[in-house]
């Protein structure tokens, strides 16, 4: 096999893709505001989860520890980067909504739990996660 075709020119790139995030917010034709998103690299998923995993101890083990995620943050902050429009850091917006951070701002936007659950599970697909796959390895376990 050509070494060649594995050169980093040679690799597809994905297109930014568009998705409206909630209902509630809604353009000059009543219609709901279309978000940017892009799929974001896996070593900005990696920090992600470093970011939002600690070591807590193993019960009847002194000194023993274990990793433990938080997913619900690791979702939020993966969302918050694949985030392209509207800007989440943007400051008038987050002084707008009375929150300091993108997250914050994210769950204060998407205040639907239903709509939150739905763009979660748009952009882990847009990243890769193949989410339908999951629920049925859970399901047959």
């Amino acid at each position: 096999m050509d070494m060649k075709a594995f050169f980093k020119e040679n690799q597809t790139k994905r297109e930014n893709v568009t998705y409206a995030a909630t209902k509630s917010l809604r353009d000059e034709n009543g219609e709901p505001l279309k978000w940017e998103f892009r799929q974001i690299s896996a070593k900005e998923m990696e920090l992600i989860q470093e970011e939002h995993t600690m070591d807590v101890p193993i019960p009847g083990k002194p000194g023993a520890y274990r990793p433990k995620a938080n997913s619900s943050e690791i979702n939020k902050a993966m969302v918050c980067a694949s985030c392209v429009t509207p800007d989440l850091n943007n400051a008038a917006l987050l002084d707008s909504y009375g929150v300091p951070t993108p997250e914050e701002l994210l769950t204060e936007m998407v205040n639907s739990p239903g709509e939150y659950t739905d763009l979660v599970a748009f952009v882990s697909r847009l990243n890769g996660y193949d989410i339908q796959e999951d629920v049925k390895k859970a399901k047959n376990s």
